[in-house]
């Protein structure tokens, strides 16, 4: 079992920065992707950006060269450095922890609010 948990989220003005944090414990000896989703009301949660263990990396087209993810495979950690915010980027961000054998465990959410 994996134990999932976000932080990081808050209220940003538009143009602002914020980056989030996603901390994996456990049985994390099997860990491979590592993945940040969001959800605004209303909507489907979408992937945003995910990283595998050896570094390969994917961003949705909304969030490329604004977005980035990194990963402390020591520390079982994963980052979003969200930079230039806009307010469509206000939704509950989400980290999902999947494993080589098809396992998937998510975090509780974090809340990214970016106003005007």
């Amino acid at each position: 079992q994996l134990h999932v948990v976000e932080s990081g989220g808050g209220l940003v003005q538009a143009g602002g920065s914020l980056r989030l944090s996603c901390a994996a414990s456990g049985i994390i000896s099997s860990i491979n992707t590592m993945a940040w989703y969001r959800q605004a009301p209303g909507k489907q949660r979408d992937m945003v950006a995910a990283v595998t263990r050896d570094g390969s990396t994917n961003y949705a087209d909304s969030v490329k060269d604004r977005f980035t993810i990194s990963r402390d495979n020591a520390k079982n950690t994963v980052y979003l450095q969200m930079n230039s915010l806009k307010l469509e980027d206000t939704a509950l961000y989400y980290c999902r922890v999947t494993n080589y054998y098809g396992g998937s465990w998510w975090g509780q959410g974090t809340q990214v609010t970016v106003s005007s």
